[in-house]
């Protein structure tokens, strides 16, 4: 199809939509030409060492106070420019909505962020969420493509004037909405930052901070610019002075997103005129512009950019766009989303309600699923046939996909987190019941960088109120047999806050050490609680499993860990994607050739799956898929479920969820 087809598709494909305004048809859309770069504001010009610092900034965990959280954790490439962790049922990504209840008809699919934290490191009990990992609000946009909206969030709080986060001085008078949207994360008590959390406290942080030390496979170029330098080495270089503050830290990362811009689709090429659609995909095209769609997800770019109550749920679930303009005509109201690298994300709408593209074509074709006086009026029953549908996922699925977006590959290249790695602390199995009738549970999210001054452990589903202590040792603390009088690395007494059988919660707050010689310093860790019902009156938790690493997830010569039995001899990684619908692949490596087995466990130490079993794999690094079954062939429960990979010589275990 031609180009000057093209543009008549669509002018055609708002007219239906026009009629059915009653204030009159609107102005017929542009032509469709190639999308542009987005525009930089004059006050934030981009350059190479400015974008540079912004990607390091985008993708270093250390902008989070628990060192947990980057804007890279929410925000990936592949998965659409959102976040792959965010799946429809899992309860690691369910938000319990206005009603505060799970499950219920108002959950919302949103982004894992921070346990609740104060200042100091210490956990703190959430209403909601207890001591667990607090979900958003909202299922979070793409930040590919963001750069073309001038008002960003799907409320569009963030605004076009940027102001300095600390002292309030106008920085940008025009074009800031992306600087404007880097501002909250960082200092939201849910997604990234402790109780009070101000930009003085991010920007302190950072200065102290070394670049990307808690991320690994950093892109070279990446690697070759930061060159170990320090974070004011790399503020003198893309500012002009050593200064770190929160106005260049939000300065950068937006125009670092401003490069993040898909325009290589096979729809780009048809809008060019080189490029064909297989047949289906052009009915879908066609039929798209016949339909109402088009009237929102408008132009080259796929979206008005403006704010729609499309009836996904009640207006008053949400006040949405309502909030920031306090119309009543905004309830409910959000932004149009681009719909460019659509089906790569993992859910869709505001709140995450539907999971496939199939369910949103559904949705749109029996006219959304409630109503207000402010329904958009295109939104109507549309009766499509289910040839019609199949056409519209056609068209929404591969000519709408930058391949660079989909293999994550320059620009949207990236480092891996640390979050993704192996070098997480290792819940282990066992433990003695407490009151609960339960092993009490540790909370281990944090790294055990070297040099890191709050590395926190957690404790929850104790007994309330009882005395607790923390021992971390060498060699595993013993589940039984009383509470031991001393650790190697650290032993640490505290009473639990809260009553009940199960409500009680704590946390200890420690250092590690900045000392090269505990490099790769295997530790575990366990809890001890005071509670008459347990054997003996103390429940002990599960142990955890702690590997003091260094910058760049370094663990020692050749990546081997000195510890208990000898030394670390395979290296087992966090399996992709996590949580998983339907498979999941789990990596590792093995250092020396030898007897290895992966075996797949549910929660309460059953065998569930073995993946791998050979009495002598040669050394090497090893991929596996699991597709969810258990050894019979029959799907397993949606749930947590532990992967241990053991040798000879060693065992390490890794955490995966399986959402249904």
């Amino acid at each position: 199809m031609k180009r000057n087809a093209v543009f008549a598709a669509l002018i055609v494909l708002a007219l239906p939509a026009a009629l059915a305004l009653a204030q009159g048809p609107p102005p017929p859309p542009p032509p469709l030409t190639p999308l542009p770069p987005p525009l930089q504001p004059a006050g934030n010009p981009a350059t190479t060492s400015k974008v540079n610092l912004g990607k390091t900034l985008f993708w270093d965990e250390q902008l989070s106070s628990a060192r947990t959280v980057a804007c890279g954790t929410c925000h990936r490439a592949a998965s659409g420019g959102s976040d792959p962790r965010a799946q429809l049922g899992s309860a690691h990504s369910t938000n319990p909505g206005p009603d505060d209840l799970t499950p219920s008809a108002d959950d919302i699919t949103g982004s894992p962020g921070s346990v609740l934290h104060d200042a100091t490191g210490a956990l703190q009990w959430s209403s909601t969420f207890g001591l667990g990992v607090q979900v958003t609000g909202r299922y979070p946009p793409s930040n590919v493509n963001a750069a073309y909206d001038p008002l960003l969030f799907w409320d569009g709080r963030a605004g076009q004037v940027f102001l300095d986060p600390v002292s309030g001085d106008t920085v940008l008078t025009a074009g800031g909405a992306l600087e404007n949207q880097v501002l909250a994360p960082p200092v939201s008590t849910v997604e990234m930052g402790h109780i009070g959390r101000t930009w003085t406290d991010v920007a302190s942080q950072v200065a102290t901070a070394q670049p990307l030390a808690l991320a690994t496979h950093v892109p070279s170029d990446l690697t070759s610019w930061i060159a170990g330098r320090s974070y004011a080495d790399l503020f003198v270089e893309a500012f002009g002075s050593v200064e770190v503050t929160g106005a260049r830290i939000a300065m950068a990362i937006a125009s670092y997103e401003r490069t993040l811009f898909s325009t290589q689709t096979p729809f780009d090429s048809l809008i060019a005129g080189t490029a064909t659609l297989t047949p289906l995909e052009t009915q879908g095209f066609q039929l798209f512009g016949q339909l109402p769609c088009a009237g929102c997800h408008a132009a080259s770019l796929m979206s008005d950019n403006q704010y729609h109550y499309t009836g996904v749920r009640p207006a008053t679930d949400d006040s949405g766009r309502a909030v920031v303009t306090h119309a009543v005509q905004d309830l409910g109201a959000f932004k149009t989303p681009s719909l460019r690298n659509v089906s790569l994300r993992t859910a869709f709408m505001h709140d995450g309600r539907f999971s496939t593209l199939s369910d949103v074509i559904d949705f749109y074709d029996r006219g959304g699923d409630f109503t207000a006086p402010n329904k958009d009026p295109r939104i109507v029953p549309l009766h499509l046939t289910p040839q019609q549908k199949a056409a519209l996922l056609a068209f929404l699925g591969r000519p709408l996909v930058d391949a660079r977006v989909a293999a994550a590959s320059a620009p949207f290249d990236r480092p891996t987190l640390y979050s993704e790695g192996s070098l997480t602390p290792e819940v282990l199995v066992g433990g003695v019941n407490g009151s609960s009738g339960a092993p009490p549970q540790p909370v281990a999210l944090e790294p055990a960088l070297l040099g890191n001054p709050t590395f926190t452990l957690g404790l929850t589903d104790a007994l309330g109120g009882a005395s607790a202590v923390l021992v971390i040792d060498d060699a595993e603390p013993p589940a039984s047999g009383g509470i031991p009088t001393s650790g190697s690395f650290a032993r640490i007494p505290t009473v639990l806050g809260g009553s009940g059988a199960s409500a009680g919660y704590g946390s200890a707050t420690l250092a590690v050490p900045s000392d090269p010689s505990q490099l790769g310093r295997v530790l575990y860790a366990r809890w001890y609680v005071s509670d008459p019902a347990a054997p003996g009156g103390i429940a002990s938790s599960p142990a955890v499993r702690i590997t003091l690493f260094g910058p760049d997830g370094s663990v020692g010569t050749l990546g081997v860990l000195p510890g208990a039995g000898g030394g670390r001899v395979m290296h087992l990684y966090a399996s992709q994607p996590n949580p998983f619908p339907v498979s999941t692949t789990v990596r590792f490596d093995l250092y020396e050739r030898g007897s290895a087995k992966l075996t797949i466990f549910d929660v309460g130490g059953r065998a569930v799956r073995r993946l791998f079993d050979r009495a002598n794999a040669p050394a090497g690094s090893y991929s596996l898929a699991w597709d969810g079954r258990d050894d019979a062939g029959r799907t397993v429960a949606g749930g947590v479920y532990f992967e241990r990979l053991v040798t000879a010589r060693d065992a390490q275990t890794t955490r995966v969820v399986r959402v249904p």
